[in-house]
């Protein structure tokens, strides 16, 4: 089954900022400020009560509703909350949840709560995930096929622009204000996003929404099996789990691989902070202009072609030796290439390929699939590191890249824009 993409207006990339674009850009920062707020400020939050490493490491554990979100995608699927909704609905909830369970996070005690700490935290991870399950398919819902491509560039930026406030605004008051209040503050940015849920409208239904519990579970399944067959099925799975393998695995260990080669901790961190943040904003920018003229098919020929290649700028570094400048730029290009244009069409791809009706239920399945390179293949790296040494592991890595791109014939041909997965 096709669904053919509009050609794209020769008004420019202009006509595509509008409400629907606006509303993504907030419900993208909602949706990456409780992931950030359990990497930086909880963690600082409980070293700085005496909590040791090996506690703090188990508390990763808690967080891993983000890989299992698909398990519960067919019950937002299936049910609406309220009358805002099926989409809007559930954003509400979550997002006013979220600010709740936030804020009360930063009442406890660390040394005499810590079960409770645990639980709080498991149930931010519940929510947040929750809550990107609903967002994720709202955008595919709310947007034009036209309008996917910018659409996921603007929620991967306004994801990462999210990671300022508790890493740089909550760690600052830290220093001047108790961490109670400091947490309710963070929290209170989950505001925004509710206040644009409830000005926002609810997207169109497309076709009949599953009727029971049982539907919402294996339609989408189905669905997607019985779309183009189960070797389609089976080659999107194997595209979405590899499109970004190279490049994950690239980056697992880079820290300790910049600290083996001779840079500081303090160069390291400029350099992560002068050119990777905003490289990674500016590639997100670039991606999603970008996809605008090339279609999404393109954009994942050349996107992957090209993070791909800042692979080859680790491997460099690591015959090179301590450079700082051209730390800077590998830092820089990996960030574009990678988290900025790389993951941007990746996130197209993805929304693309889902049917409207299974919205939650398949963009759920699919993100969590392209999780586990990070979650548990790369838990290997270390290994492979020791047998090779670094150059030859990056170039590894770079070989690596290449069996998502021998996909593309397949799924995302270089002449067909209008191409659906």
């Amino acid at each position: 089954m096709t669904i053919q993409e509009q050609q794209p207006s020769a008004r420019g990339w202009r006509t595509y900022l509008n409400g629907r674009t606006v509303s993504i850009l907030f419900l993208g920062f909602s949706s990456g400020l409780p992931l950030y707020t359990l990497i930086y400020l909880m963690q600082a939050w409980l070293a700085k009560s005496g909590l040791d490493v090996k506690a703090l490491g188990l508390f990763a554990l808690v967080t891993f509703p983000y890989t299992f979100k698909f398990l519960w995608a067919p019950f937002m699927d299936r049910y609406a909350i309220g009358s805002l909704g099926r989409r809007r609905g559930w954003m509400a909830l979550t997002q006013l949840a979220l600010f709740l369970v936030i804020g009360g996070l930063g009442m406890l005690d660390p040394k005499l709560e810590l079960t409770l700490i645990a639980g709080a935290v498991f149930l931010i991870a519940f929510l947040s995930a929750s809550q990107d399950v609903v967002i994720d398919a709202y955008r595919r819902e709310i947007l034009s096929e036209n309008e996917q491509g910018l659409g996921a560039a603007i929620i991967v930026n306004a994801y990462k622009a999210a990671s300022l406030i508790p890493s740089a605004l909550g760690l600052v008051l830290a220093d001047s204000m108790s961490w109670q209040a400091v947490f309710w503050i963070v929290a209170a940015f989950m505001l925004p996003g509710f206040v644009c849920t409830l000005l926002s409208r609810e997207p169109a239904v497309y076709g009949a929404p599953p009727k029971n519990l049982q539907e919402a579970v294996v339609l989408p399944f189905r669905e997607f099996v019985q779309r183009d067959g189960w070797n389609q099925a089976l080659l999107i799975i194997g595209f979405v789990l590899l499109y970004k393998i190279g490049d994950s695995m690239a980056t697992a260990l880079s820290t300790k691989f910049f600290l083996d080669i001779g840079f500081t901790t303090k160069q390291i961190g400029l350099a992560a902070n002068a050119t990777g943040w905003w490289a990674a904003l500016a590639g997100g920018a670039v991606g999603g202009i970008w996809m605008i003229k090339l279609g999404i098919n393109r954009a994942l020929w050349v996107f992957g072609v090209l993070q791909a290649i800042a692979i080859l700028g680790f491997a460099w570094l690591a015959k090179t030796g301590p450079d700082p400048l051209l730390l800077s730029a590998v830092f820089g290009f990996e960030a574009f290439a990678s988290l900025g244009l790389g993951a941007a069409a990746l996130v197209a791809f993805m929304s693309r390929a889902t049917d409207p009706r299974y919205t939650a239920t398949q963009y759920a399945l699919f993100s969590s699939l392209a999780a586990v390179p990070r979650t548990f293949i790369n838990s290997s790296v270390g290994y492979i590191v020791a047998e090779t040494g670094w150059f030859w592991f990056f170039i590894v890595c770079f070989i690596l890249a290449f069996p998502a791109m021998m996909m593309l014939p397949k799924i995302a041909p270089w002449n067909t824009r209008n191409e659906k997965a």
